[in-house]
């Protein structure tokens, strides 16, 4: 017998779009893509559980967000702006950080990062450095004395403390 009633149809449909995305869910978890491809709209805004409007907007928002367009709009995002949007998504939802306040941190942050220096590779394998003991350096029994005279001088602060504690 079929449901007539015009709420139980739209629960009913309600009900199997849940279904079909459940089933899609399975089947992305069954690809299983490398963690450095590149991800699609929906894969990201599945991942973060964020609507992918909410993934439009904040690319609108914070311009460090720059998804890879294209033919015909599809954008594909880098493992980094995965990163970022979890980042984002962290501060606004668990933080309480209004989308100002998550700009001014991520400007912040971008200022005191130093730039990435291209290193040349060795040649051949870098041992660690033979620094020969300075002059100047003190010796054990020098080291001995003074731990000492600090252990002393510890145990007359924890005697004026345990007088102060019983007043």
């Amino acid at each position: 017998m079929r449901a007539r009633h015009p709420r139980l149809r739209r629960w009913r449909r309600r009900r199997h779009r849940v279904e079909v995305t459940r089933a899609n869910a399975a089947a992305a978890r069954r690809t299983g893509k490398s963690s450095a491809a590149f991800r699609t709209t929906g894969e990201v805004s599945e991942e973060l559980d964020l609507p992918a409007h909410i993934l439009r907007f904040w690319e609108s928002k914070f311009p460090e967000i720059k998804p890879l367009k294209r033919g015909g709009g599809r954008r594909y995002y880098r493992p980094e702006d995965v990163d970022l949007l979890r980042r984002i998504r962290q501060f606004l939802y668990q933080e309480g950080y209004t989308i100002r306040g998550v700009q001014k941190l991520l400007r912040e942050r971008e200022r005191r990062e130093e730039p990435m220096v291209d290193l040349p590779p060795t040649l051949f394998r870098l041992e660690p450095a033979i620094v020969p003991p300075s002059p100047a350096a003190p010796s054990r029994q020098a080291l001995l004395t003074a731990l000492e005279e600090v252990r002393r001088e510890l145990l007359e602060i924890r005697v004026l403390l345990d007088r102060l504690a019983t007043r």
